[in-house]
């Protein structure tokens, strides 16, 4: 499972080149520098003795007049967040939302390649993901006047752990969470005490192989997930199905409804796909959009009227 948990097919997974014009916040020692993509920094920090870093997302026509929330986009497990940020392309979806995009990096271990600390199959981590990021919302808004009941979580594979584990151990941070081919390890399950109603959305392929759709000893199997989800929010049992279909494929889409707060807790299933980030080109899906269109929805409170 550990070996094929990067993410989608994307190339450029190498470093852009980095100018010498910084910002520096010495109180933090965060140094922010510009990057040769218009609107993306990478940020380098110091973190519980770890060298640490993310890029972020600006807009270059964010209107500080709107809410302005924030998307955390999470790589999978030895993949990066330039390779990320590539595949997922979620800059032109911003530029026309409002919004920034947060790429954190994950850390290695003696043992692990880049990672997220999920628990189970990466318990022997000792790295502090959850204060990570809980550092890097605070170095955010400290920057821009972001609207903090809008923080919302998407990942690749063990991105998609990191966000459920973000929703049980973080949620009075994080008002939704996209999960693409990712899953909730039995750590995450077992002790998860989210303190709201939580939307959810979960995609996935019936061909993944490497998070299985029925589960593991490491990873709870994706009905599971969505039963957990569905009887946290007090939701209906009973999921409304549209079935998408086109000349080569189906895509089945289960919403479960009438939860708390209006939320929602939605399935995209595909029963021809992988361990992949699906686009309307390969299995027609477009991930990013349908992750944005779901979370934008909800804040802290559940559905926004």
């Amino acid at each position: 499972m550990l070996s094929s948990c990067g993410g989608g097919g994307s190339s450029g997974s190498q470093d852009m080149s980095i100018p010498p014009e910084t910002d520096n916040d010495d109180l933090l020692n965060e140094t922010c520098t510009d990057t040769s993509r218009s609107g993306l920094k990478r940020c380098d920090l110091k973190h519980d003795n770890l060298d640490r870093f993310y890029y972020v997302y600006t807009p270059s026509n964010l209107d500080s007049n709107e809410s302005i929330p924030v998307l955390f986009a999470f790589h999978g497990y030895g993949s990066s967040a330039i390779r990320h940020l590539n595949y997922t392309n979620y800059f032109s979806i911003a530029d026309s939302e409002n919004f920034i995009v947060i790429y954190p990096q994950g850390a290695t271990t003696a043992t692990l390649s880049t990672h997220w600390n999920v628990g189970g199959w990466t318990s022997k981590s000792t790295i502090d993901d959850l204060d990570f990021v809980e550092t890097i919302i605070g170095l955010i808004k400290d920057k821009i006047q972001i609207d903090e009941t809008r923080i919302y979580s998407s990942g690749m594979s063990n991105g998609g752990y990191m966000g459920y584990h973000l929703a049980c151990n973080l949620s009075n941070k994080f008002a939704a969470v996209a999960s693409v081919t990712g899953s909730m390890t039995n750590d995450t399950y077992n002790d998860c005490n989210p303190t709201h109603p939580t939307p959810i959305l979960q995609i996935h392929g019936l061909l993944d192989f490497v998070v299985p759709y029925d589960g593991n000893s490491g990873s709870k199997s994706i009905p599971d997930v969505i039963d957990y989800w569905v009887n946290y929010n007090s939701c209906s049992s009973d999921p409304e199905t549209v079935i998408k279909y086109d000349d080569y494929s189906l895509v089945v889409y289960d919403t479960y409804t009438s939860c708390l707060n209006d939320v929602n807790v939605k399935l995209i299933l595909h029963p021809e796909m992988g361990h992949d980030w699906p686009s309307l080109q390969s299995y027609n899906i477009n991930a990013s959009a349908e992750i944005w269109n779901f979370v934008s929805k909800f804040d802290m409170y559940g559905l926004i009227n």
